[in-house]
């Protein structure tokens, strides 16, 4: 049953009346309710691109903020991989300090507005949080990604964002290759350390797979611009419509252009396919051009986008992660009267968050689970027409530790659909190490490195981000920017 941000509000000053003046022990404040997310009602936010959540109101961060331990052994942070001081920020945050707050995370990490809405805190930070654990129950954790995004959220509309202390030029440059989440962080750990920093993007727009992946209705683009802007007025220079390995090779930004060092953040942007018939059939999308022509072209704006955008009826949905419920989401608000997920293992077995779950069930999604797609059909126009399906059950755990899918004979039906879009991962892009001798990557594309510095198999160059792990959050893109960071300082150092 959906509840309204106002009702969910007048809960919170109920909590924050109760304990007002009341001493305060882990047994009290483990008696305040996890504050809810106000939310857009399910059959309102489906004709809309906006934010689907609403975000917290001051009264509920504050007793959210509440049911804080402050535990001695600060768990929660080694759950986090840029390392946030999330006890401090959340007790700052408890006393209205949001300014202070937000300080306090950005001495980590240069995105808590991206982060506090799109991380799955729930396996990182809130994992280790002892509320969750003596609850037995993660969903119970305080819920630290939803003030980390108020704070920011707050100091951002307020201007009271304070900007890091740029040190002396050290007079060294350095190249970052892409504008997503990994190339961020490294771009402005480096800058405060006063090395020269150039950002090469290949798009027209910053922000890498924050802009192209991630829907409007997820992640608001202007947020995006925000924390961009932040980094051109520290001073990083910004190229785009600059492909490393077309417009300019590593080995010529290092010789002949001058720069010292090189990190690459370029992700992971060569979707895959399942190799099955009819995948060439027209209605057929990855999901990465599904997405991008809704989020960076901005298709579903039929009034001022020239961009195409494909009419579907009935669409189907192949893989279970993230990027598939957004996929899916965004197919139900341009317009689709039927979407559905199909998945070959279980929910149990489901990799996408929990929350994108609940919120594709609650618009109407439709989950066909434990099937897998065996066809593609098409009409003589070459115009899908329906998916041929197999019956699976589980078998024993894989190399994933998930159990293995185990098709049953038999079982194979044909489903109407007009639109298929493929969302099971995506490869590296093998543009730059076509183009650049001595950089060696696994039978993935994954570029390798030193695991401790990020350093490839060609000195002074470093990757970090999907390139590296495959397709990774953005909170472990930017743990990996910022380790790249380091190790690339001490190197230019030396």
């Amino acid at each position: 049953m959906h509840v309204s941000r106002e009702e969910l509000d007048n809960q919170a000053i109920e909590i924050l009346k109760k304990y007002e003046g009341v001493k305060l022990t882990p047994k009290t404040r483990g008696e305040i309710p996890v504050q809810e997310m106000p939310t857009q009602a399910p059959m309102v936010r489906i004709t809309n691109m906006n934010e689907v959540a609403e975000g917290y109101t001051e009264n509920q961060v504050k007793a959210e903020a509440l049911r804080c331990l402050q535990c001695k052994n600060e768990p929660c942070i080694q759950g986090c991989p840029v390392g946030i001081n999330i006890p401090k920020f959340i007790a700052e945050a408890a006393k209205g300090e949001y300014s202070a707050a937000n300080s306090v995370i950005k001495e980590s990490s240069l995105l808590p507005s991206i982060c506090g809405r799109v991380c799955p805190q729930e396996s990182q930070c809130q994992k280790f949080c002892t509320v969750g654990k003596i609850k037995k129950d993660v969903n119970q954790a305080v819920a630290i990604g939803r003030i980390e995004r108020f704070v920011a959220d707050y100091s951002r509309e307020n201007d009271c964002d304070v900007q890091p202390t740029i040190k002396a030029e050290t007079g060294k440059k350095v190249a970052i290759i892409g504008s997503g989440p990994a190339s961020v962080a490294a771009a402005a750990d480096l800058r405060k350390e006063g090395h020269s920093v150039v950002m090469f993007e290949a798009l027209h727009k910053a922000g890498g797979v924050l802009v192209y992946g991630i829907p409007e209705f997820r992640l608001p683009k202007k947020l995006v611009q925000h924390e961009i802007n932040n980094l051109i007025a520290m001073g990083v220079e910004l190229n785009l419509n600059y492909l490393v390995g077309k417009t300019r090779t590593i080995e010529k930004l290092m010789t002949t252009d001058g720069f010292d060092a090189v990190f690459v953040g370029a992700g992971a942007g060569l979707p895959k396919f399942m190799n099955i018939p009819g995948e060439n059939l027209i209605g057929v999308f990855s999901a990465n051009e599904f997405l991008t022509r809704s989020n960076l072209m901005k298709a579903y704006d039929q009034k001022d986008s020239l961009t195409p955008l494909w009419n579907c009826e009935r669409a189907a949905i192949f893989g279970g992660g993230n990027v598939a419920m957004d996929a899916a989401r965004t197919a139900k608000r341009l317009g689709a009267k039927e979407v559905t997920v199909i998945y070959r293992r279980s929910e149990e077995e489901l990799p996408a968050r929990k929350e994108e779950f609940e919120h594709a069930k609650e618009e109407g999604i439709n989950f066909l689970l434990l099937h897998q797609p065996h066809e593609i059909i098409g009409n003589d126009k070459s115009h899908v027409t329906s998916v041929k399906v197999v019956t699976c059950e589980l078998g024993e755990p894989d190399a994933s530790g998930r159990r293995s899918p185990v098709e049953i004979p038999g079982t194979e039906q044909i489903l109407a659909f007009d639109t298929v879009v493929v969302s099971i991962g995506n490869s590296s892009n093998p543009l730059i190490k076509q183009t650049t001798e001595g950089i060696e990557t696994n039978k993935r594309g994954n570029f390798i490195v030193n695991e401790e510095t990020l350093e490839t198999t060609l000195p002074g160059v470093y990757a970090g981000g999907d390139i590296v792990l495959g397709a990774a959050t953005v909170i472990l893109a930017m743990g990996q920017g910022r380790k790249a960071a380091k190790a690339i300082n001490k190197y230019l150092t030396k």
